[in-house]
């Protein structure tokens, strides 16, 4: 018996800090997402005639410098936090710090490097365009401080605490949007009206972003320096590493997340590059047309299911230090018990959230972009894409959260050549429709893969979490019907096509389906099995039996 209590007690403080990190994490990323969408209503509005050219013109620029980006902090995040989260599980913090210090040297160096190269490769990039090149240098300024923003997160993270990382992610966030917006109002409304000009302003705004996000992380560091120096004290010293043997094992460890990181931009990359000319061979579309139908999937429906995308993200962050302080403790129960958990808490989280999205597509899209019958559609169909990505996302950090780097690469280079096969018949199939559908093919073929990896490596609890997942579907379900169902009558009696009577569709019909899925999962005791007991007091509130 004794021994039992023993054997779940990890079990239960492993899930206890992935819940508690996740939340934390969350939080930052919806609010952030949520900010980085918000911004685009009076965006829209001063970019008036310009909004989908200068969408599409920022769209193109920022999936660019997201391959930079991930580059130029090489992964640093994720291989930060999952090194010092090793070590720590070794008694061996003073080791992790010198990991930080180094790696904090080293990436600042990364920064230098990949602003002056984005810099240059600005016109070759942009193929010549002159309007793209401006953009391209503007963005290649935030890549000075993000490395070095990036190693501080990854640091924080190591050691469980999601809290900074979270607030930073905030902070930088509100910074990016209150400089873009003031500047666009500045240059489209009373300056000189010049589009491109707004866009530049806007993209540079992430430099700005950064500084503020990196000043709250370094504040907070300097806050704790001295627990950080008493942990240090504390190691045990067994390991005596060199300061090149530091800095290859951040080399060895990032790579495989520069990689996996860059996954979900060559999806966008690819379709950048290809739906012109793509498109071409089978429609006649003017230039300015495709721009305006790139903008559609890329920029507008992308900028929303991010918002969802970013929960998985959130979940991820939490669940590699766990993962990797289990990895090295050998505990093989508590990883799969670990694989279990994460894939529920995604499933209970990420399914209601994406058929949520897709069944208030269109009030939500009228809130943001406008009445568009196309844009809407496309909208919908992209809801679904979230969940590919969120999962996909998810599983690629518990890989790599358990040193399966390698299969984590093979299995996403699967999935990018599946896309990049069915990218053209789809397209010529289904036209605007067609990268989406491309791109959820090739990460369900990746999403296949690793869950069948994980399963015959760890024997994570397969049946228990698909049972779950059908009744987490049924719930879902039942609740996009009738928020659809709901929107549609009130479409009836509000007008469809107006961005204030959209809003109060979407204040009337969200609360309806969160309080619908709620209850279909509290009652069922559902959410119990899955995120705990302590939901209890929640349904005993709520007066649910």
């Amino acid at each position: 018996m004794d021994k039992q209590n023993v054997a779940a007690k990890p079990e239960r403080s492993a899930k206890e800090l992935m819940l508690r990190g996740s939340a934390w994490m969350t939080a930052g990323s919806i609010l952030s997402r949520v900010l980085g969408a918000i911004y685009i209503i009076p965006w829209r509005i001063w970019l008036g005639a310009a909004y989908l050219t200068a969408n599409a013109l920022f769209t193109k620029g920022y999936q660019i410098y997201n391959i930079f980006l991930i580059v130029s902090t090489a992964g640093v995040p994720g291989a930060i936090s999952k090194q010092i989260a090793r070590y720590n599980a070794m008694n061996e913090y003073k080791t992790g710090m010198r990991l930080f210090y180094h790696g904090a040297v080293a990436m600042s160096i990364m920064g230098v490097l990949a602003c002056g190269l984005l810099w240059v490769l600005a016109p070759v990039l942009a193929l010549k365009d002159a309007a793209l090149t401006q953009v391209f240098r503007t963005l290649a300024w935030p890549l000075l401080l993000i490395p070095l923003l990036s190693v501080m997160r990854g640091f924080f993270q190591g050691y469980n605490e999601m809290a900074p990382s979270a607030l930073s992610q905030f902070i930088e966030q509100v910074a990016r949007v209150i400089y873009m917006l003031l500047m666009t109002y500045t240059i489209m409304v009373i300056g000189n009206h010049n589009y491109v000009d707004a866009v530049a302003q806007s993209t540079f705004a992430a430099f700005v972003g950064a500084v503020f996000g990196l000043l709250l992380l370094v504040l907070h560091f300097f806050r704790q320096r001295g627990r950080f120096a008493e942990l240090a004290a504390s190691s045990a010293g067994n390991v005596h590493i060199s300061t090149k043997r530091i800095l290859l094992e951040i080399a060895q460890q990032a790579f495989p997340f520069i990689v996996m990181g860059a996954a979900t931009n060559l999806y966008y990359i690819i379709d950048q590059y290809t739906f012109d000319p793509m498109m071409l061979t089978h429609y006649i579309v003017s230039k300015h047309a495709l721009s305006e139908l790139y903008a559609l999937f890329a920029g507008n429906a992308n900028k929303l299911i991010m918002i969802v995308v970013s929960l998985a993200v959130a979940m991820a962050s939490t669940a590699l230090p766990l993962l990797a302080a289990a990895k090295t403790r050998g505990v093989g129960k508590e990883i799969a018990d670990n694989i279990t958990n994460i894939l529920q808490l995604f499933f209970i989280v990420m399914i209601p959230s994406a058929l949520g999205m897709a069944a208030v597509s269109q009030p939500l899209y009228v809130v943001f972009f406008g009445y568009d019958k196309l844009g809407i559609s496309v909208m919908e169909l992209s809801s679904f894409l979230a969940v590919f990505f969120g999962l996909f996302t998810v599983l690629a950090s518990v890989l790599q959260g358990l040193f399966h780097n390698r299969l984590a690469m093979k299995i996403m280079v699967v999935g990018v050549l599946v896309k990049f096969i069915f990218q053209w018949p789809l397209i010529v199939l289904f036209n605007v429709y067609g990268p989406t559908l491309a791109t959820m093919l090739g990460m369900a073929a990746s999403i296949a893969l690793m869950l069948w990896q994980l399963q015959t490596l760890y024997h994570f609890r397969a049946r228990q979490t698909l049972r779950r997942l059908i009744g987490i579907t049924t719930f879902s379900v039942v609740m996009a019907v009738v928020v659809r169902a709901l929107v549609w009558a009130l479409s009836l009696v509000l007008n469809p096509a107006s961005g204030m009577q959209s809003m109060l569709m979407l204040a009337i019909a969200l609360p309806v389906g969160v309080a619908i899925y709620a209850y279909a999962v509290l009652k069922t005791r559902l959410a119990d099995l899955i995120i705990g007991r302590r939901i209890g007091s929640i349904r005993q509130k709520l007066h649910i039996g």
